[in-house]
């Protein structure tokens, strides 16, 4: 079972990357993560399995509302196609996720785009 200590960890390991590239498929957090791959990696430091792709990580966990959201939960977003962006949730109404092509790992308000999706993938 995880615990705030643990989301706190999550949340410090994350923003170390902060800076590094994107790079589309990629699951380096210091050579190179698409979307997935940064929260992919991210969480498998820390024992969770996920898919490197938002949409199937997106089924992973439990569904929880903005409300419920806590460091360390994955923030999901939506385009054209159906889910096609994850972010990490780190606090204060902030996430940390692996951007674009031009501006790397870095932090965004939580609802810079709607959020189509809030997932709590550590099960406690």
């Amino acid at each position: 079972v995880y615990n705030s200590a643990v989301r706190t960890a999550i949340v410090a390991y994350a923003k170390q990357f902060l800076g590094n590239p994107y790079v589309y498929g990629g699951t380096s957090l210091t050579n190179g993560a698409d979307c997935s791959g940064f929260t992919m990696s991210v969480m498998a430091k820390f024992g969770v399995s996920l898919p490197h792709n938002s949409g199937a990580q997106s089924g992973s966990g439990k569904s929880i509302t903005s409300s419920q959201m806590r460091p360390g939960d994955l923030v999901f977003y939506s385009g054209s196609g159906g889910i096609n962006h994850v972010a990490l949730y780190i606090g204060n109404g902030q996430v940390c996720h692996a951007s674009n092509a031009r501006s790397g790992i870095k932090i965004s308000t939580w609802n810079y785009r709607t959020p189509a999706k809030i997932v709590n993938v550590l099960g406690d």
